[in-house]
């Protein structure tokens, strides 16, 4: 992956950052990364705020435009929204209703197959995320001090259709939640059609309340 490519990568999963933490996780230097952030500018890809962290000159914070996002997968967003169009037309609410049902029942069985073995949550967890990811939503996991796991999503590869009908965004806390048993509690943190930066879901055992 070339280093321009790579740079969108970090700002994609990691959200704003200064030039020189992107130079510092590539492995190039601040000039370099700056070289990069400046062609992906004038690109449209990236923006930046100016921060004052510290005492002296302020400090950019780069993130990525909506045209920068548009350069991850979105399973051909428009075709995908066209069938929500003509199925609501065909079937009515309650006939598309029925559709993104059978749906989520098939990615239901289909998560309990691959996360019923693993022997606790935290690595259930892990299994369920490498299935998001696999399914084009940059997921990973991370631990946190009280107990709980999160599950973060820096993509969302359906956005558009969930945007034209937010079933398919109602019905992943419920199927996370059956997925994983009754030993948790799945609560969504953060929402990226809410105004969020991304997905998160914070996963919590049932006895730490």
């Amino acid at each position: 992956m070339k280093s321009s490519e790579q740079i969108l990568f970090l700002l994609k999963t990691r959200g704003p950052s200064s030039t020189q933490a992107l130079a510092s996780a590539l492995a190039i230097t601040s000039m370099g990364a700056r070289r990069q952030l400046e062609a992906a500018h004038e690109k449209g890809l990236v923006s930046f705020d100016e921060v004052a962290d510290k005492v002296g000159r302020p400090s950019r914070r780069w993130v990525l435009t909506a045209a920068g996002h548009a350069r991850f997968p979105d399973r051909h967003a428009d075709l995908t929204v066209q069938l929500i169009l003509q199925a609501r037309s065909v079937f009515g609410e309650a006939g598309l209703d029925q559709l993104i049902a059978a749906r989520d029942q098939a990615i239901e069985a289909n998560y309990r197959m691959e996360v019923a073995d693993q022997p606790d949550l935290a690595a259930k967890v892990d299994a369920l995320a490498r299935l998001r990811d696999a399914e084009g939503y940059m997921a990973e996991t991370e631990q946190c001090a009280d107990g709980s796991v999160l599950l973060v999503e820096n993509h969302c590869p359906i956005c558009a259709a969930a945007r034209e009908c937010q079933n398919f965004c109602r019905a992943e806390l419920a199927i996370f939640q059956r997925v994983l048993g009754d030993e948790c509690q799945v609560e969504r943190a953060e929402h990226l059609l809410s105004g969020g930066r991304r997905c998160v879901y914070r996963i919590r055992p049932a006895s730490s309340g």
